[in-house]
């Protein structure tokens, strides 16, 4: 099923039946797929819509940019993600001044009328309106009066009693442990970006990369070495075609770089032409660190090593250094 996206509460048709859940959804992580979950079963036992609605960009950017805060997935691998745990429609409402001046009051009578709103599924620590002035018992004294219910979940914690959080993917990510990362997103990290010529290193070494620079979309995982996939965008295949990669995140210290990209060599490819395409980088295990080695064959050995260990994580046949000369990127 196609989810539906509202940018505007003027592109909801009338008289909708909806189960709303809100949030920023960064990264839909776990815990925001148990809010989906709950989402799903109410709007299922009231024959109605479950629909999601999310902000973009997100508060902090707007109140606290000296933080610069980088998303953990683009709004489109937000939107896909919501889509792909059930979510029917999402509104995605820009967090304008006109948005967030909004009273608690304000701002649920719009939702609730324009989305015809059954019940809301929100955590206990919601917080809404103007200066986040709502919280739980504000939504619910204006449940009672605009006819709708409210289901609020506790905090969602794993095994260990951590609570799921877009923070602790984050704190996992500026670590490197991507695989940590894929089990509090239920997925694996991705980030997207147009590919950029770079100085073309690799392709003379036998390892031809496809290069994002740091502006990309998403948050980078800290500087190493890592096995995943490059996700290339085919007319006919909507998820995009997956091609196994060993990726390097940092600055290039072999050669004193101090730009630092994000360079994705695909195992045993020499034919792909890349530039200029937008494609995305999904990150499933840390091989290594970024390192300095003594020489130039010193660190072809361990891009040797590193594309075995990438292809026997990935499930995928080994492959060797490629001829620079076959390479037909231009």
């Amino acid at each position: 099923m196609v989810m539906t996206v509202w940018r505007s509460l003027a592109e909801i048709p009338a008289d909708l039946r909806s189960v709303v859940t809100i949030g920023n959804f960064d990264g839909v992580h776990r815990g925001h797929q148990q809010l989906i979950r709950m989402c799903m079963t109410e709007a299922k036992a009231r024959d109605a819509m479950p629909v999601a609605i999310t902000f973009y960009p997100h508060p902090v950017q707007v109140h606290a940019p000296e933080r610069d805060l980088r998303l953990i997935t683009t709004l489109e691998d937000r939107l896909d993600a919501l889509a792909g745990y059930g979510i029917q429609a999402t509104l995605v409402l820009d967090y304008t001044p006109e948005l967030y001046s909004k009273t608690p009051r304000e701002f649920v009578t719009e939702i609730s009328e324009a989305l015809g709103v059954k019940c809301v599924v929100v955590g206990e620590d919601v917080k809404f309106g103007t200066n986040n002035s709502g919280d739980l018992n504000t939504l619910r004294t204006l449940g009672n009066e605009f006819d709708f219910d409210v289901v609020a979940l506790p905090d969602i914690e794993d095994e260990s009693g951590k609570r799921w959080s877009s923070s602790w993917v984050r704190e996992l990510l500026a670590k490197g442990d991507v695989a940590a990362a894929t089990r509090v997103l239920g997925r694996p990290h991705r980030i997207r970006g147009i590919v950029q010529h770079g100085h073309k290193r690799g392709r003379l070494l036998g390892f031809p990369t496809a290069n994002l620079d740091e502006g990309c979309d998403g948050e980078i995982p800290a500087d190493g070495v890592y096995a995943g996939w490059l996700v290339q965008r085919v007319e006919d295949q909507p998820a995009g075609v997956f091609l196994p990669a060993a990726i390097s995140v940092g600055s290039n210290p072999q050669f004193d770089g101090t730009h630092r990209t994000v360079e994705a060599h695909v195992i045993g490819r020499s034919d792909l032409n890349l530039y200029g395409q937008e494609i995305a980088i999904s990150f499933i295990a840390r091989l290594r660190g970024m390192m300095k080695f003594d020489s130039v064959d010193q660190l072809l050995e361990q891009m040797d090593d590193d594309i075995r260990d990438a292809a026997s994580i990935l499930g995928v046949p080994v492959a060797g250094r490629v001829d620079p000369d076959s390479v037909t990127a231009s």
